[in-house]
């Protein structure tokens, strides 16, 4: 049987078929301690109810593995699920954290939704926020925090030895790169995050947040720096930055918004937390309307 590199984490993904989301368990070894990135809060937009089955898969791993939670990780303030951080810190602790651009993300929500006065758009509904190359560890792990704005500018992919969990900023090859038509997103600023990631060592395993297969195809959210530069539909080498950005604004302009995204920002930008209650003891989420 091989033997487990010490140095290199061990990746646990649990994939959400319901929001193509994949959240991971980056762990140094049984009974060490963890991250988690990314978790989803299971969520009906028919009868505004969530549940926690998918968050609920990830406790038992980690109660299983034994486990000590050190961080719940946010590559950024999703617009197509709910995070289930303030859920899992509750039940298994840790801090939550994210790129410490969320504050500019909470400036411009807050505004479109209107929140209550009591909300602060300064980050500190999360407990830590990552500058950009800030070193961290998780257990014997080595990790450090990569700013990769364009998607959003709050945008942070964490790279954990020889692993790297780039968020929304790439997909898989044959499904190219995420949008930059959200507020405050930039084509040309997502294309400089996406070289900075592929000049890493070609080996550097990739883990996606989310795959939208192609018919035929398996949902998969594994691959590695040279697979991404010889094969990515969008951003392959030799692909330069003004060609990315004009065929990046074309296709955006075709997109619907995601169908979450009304309640899932207004949830993620105070870090899985729900809105405060009103007097009736109910927590509600707001509609803008003609606002997005």
């Amino acid at each position: 049987m091989k033997q487990q590199d010490p140095s290199q984490p061990q990746v646990q993904a649990f994939f959400d078929p319901t929001t193509w989301t994949v959240t991971y368990v980056v762990f140094d070894h049984p009974g060490g301690h963890c991250a988690i990135v990314d978790p989803v809060l299971d969520y009906d937009p028919k009868a505004g109810r969530t549940r926690t089955a998918s968050a609920d898969k990830v406790v038992d791993f980690v109660r299983a593995q034994q486990l000590t939670v050190q961080w719940i990780l946010e590559t950024h303030a999703h617009a197509d699920h709910l995070t289930a951080a303030h859920y899992l810190r509750e039940l298994l602790g840790g801090q939550i954290a994210i790129g410490a651009q969320i504050t500019q993300v909470q400036k411009v929500f807050s505004g479109i939704f209107h929140l209550e006065e009591g909300f602060h758009a300064d980050g500190r509904q999360f407990d830590h926020l990552f500058n950009d190359s800030e070193a961290f560890n998780i257990g014997n792990l080595q990790a450090s925090a990569l700013a990769v704005p364009g998607h959003t500018p709050a945008c942070m992919a964490y790279q954990i030895g020889d692993a790297v969990f780039v968020g929304d900023t790439l997909f898989m090859p044959d499904v190219g790169t995420a949008r930059c038509d959200f507020p405050g997103g930039n084509a040309h600023t997502l294309y400089r995050s996406i070289r900075r990631l592929l000049t890493l060592p070609p080996a550097t395993r990739l883990f996606m947040c989310h795959d939208y297969p192609p018919a035929g195809r398996e949902p998969a959210w594994q691959t590695t720096v040279a697979e991404q530069r010889s094969g990515n539909i969008h951003v392959h080498d030799g692909v330069c930055e003004d060609e990315f950005v004009s065929m990046r604004e074309r296709r955006d302009a075709t997109l619907e918004m995601p169908v979450l995204i009304l309640p899932s920002v207004q949830v993620n930008i105070r870090a899985g937390d729900l809105p405060p209650k009103d007097e009736n003891g109910v927590s509600y989420l707001r509609i803008p309307l003609n606002a997005l």
